[in-house]
């Protein structure tokens, strides 16, 4: 089973923020393969499904982005996971607008939710999708940049990237990327 964890924020207020992305492509991903978010546990908002005849279990944890790492290894030691066993989709302004990157271990590169994740799990060894959302502007507080919604030049390459992000997910979920 892969455990497919969207980052970003509970309350309708961030609902369409930058910092959400991680939540859009999980919602994205409840239409393509028709599975329900109706589970609450966890600290998250759940859905069990398949993607490509491979068991999922999509996460939204509602402990806001800063504390992720407590949902994801409730997850993980409740169902003996491992943390290769995650793939975490979340926000980065290092990477423009509309572009993803994919790895696998790392570090947090200032990303508070994967810092918290790692902090939690006691490792880096899990994927990541990360997709762009660009830079602030020059003398704006990237906190603020993160948390303003998306406006609307930015849709299209928004959509774009989550396209491609759920490509990405159904590769690592399927084994055809699977760096293990």
């Amino acid at each position: 089973m892969k455990v497919i964890v969207g980052l970003g924020n509970p309350d309708k207020e961030y609902q369409d923020t930058r910092h959400n992305i991680g939540f859009l492509v999980i919602d994205e991903i409840t239409t393509r393969y028709k599975i329900d978010l109706n589970i609450k546990r966890f600290c998250s908002l759940l859905g069990e499904g398949e993607i490509h005849s491979e068991n999922v279990l999509l996460v939204k944890p509602l402990t806001y982005m800063n504390r992720s790492g407590k949902a994801v290894k409730s997850i993980l030691d409740t169902l003996n996971l491992l943390s290769r066993d995650i793939i975490v989709i979340h926000d980065d302004i290092d990477i423009p607008l509309g572009k993803i990157k994919k790895k696998f271990k790392g570090g947090d590169a200032g990303h508070k939710g994967i810092r918290s994740i790692i902090e939690y799990i006691g490792t880096g060894d899990f994927f990541r999708i990360r997709i762009g959302i660009g830079r602030p502007f020059e003398g704006e507080d990237p906190s603020e940049y993160v948390l303003k919604r998306i406006a609307d030049y930015e849709y299209e390459s928004i959509r774009g990237s989550i396209d491609k992000a759920v490509e990405e997910i159904e590769k690592i979920v399927s084994g055809e990327d699977n760096r293990l």
